[in-house]
C-alpha cells in the first residue's frame, strides 16, 4: 500500500486481521489487487466483516457507502479506514 501514517497502517492491518478471521481466508492471500470475488466472499460475509469492524472499532458503517464502489481489496480498505479515521475525529 502507499505510504500511510503509523497509526492509520495499524489500522489497515487491523482491519485486514479482521477480514482474514471473518472471511475465513488466509492472511497471506489478502492481496491489494484481489478482488472480492477472486477471494471468495459473498454478500453475507461483506456483512460479518462489516458488523465485525464496527464492533472493533466502535463505528458505524453504512452498507451503501464507498465500499460498494471498491474494485479491489486496497480500494475497499482504503475506503473502510478513510470512513472510521471520519468518525473518529467527528466524535
Amino acid at each position: 500500500m502507499t505510504s500511510v501514517p503509523n497509526d492509520q497502517q495499524a489500522m489497515i492491518d487491523e482491519i485486514l486481521d479482521v477480514i482474514a478471521t471473518e472471511g475465513m481466508i488466509p492472511r497471506d492471500k489478502l492481496q491489494d489487487e484481489a478482488t472480492i470475488e477472486s477471494l471468495g466472499l459473498k454478500s453475507i460475509d461483506l456483512v460479518m466483516i462489516l458488523t465485525a469492524i464496527e464492533e472493533k472499532f466502535d463505528v458505524y458503517i453504512p452498507m451503501d457507502g464507498s465500499f460498494q464502489e471498491a474494485k479491489d481489496l486496497k480500494g475497499l480498505v482504503e475506503a473502510i479506514s478513510d470512513h472510521i479515521l471520519k468518525e473518529k475525529t467527528a466524535k
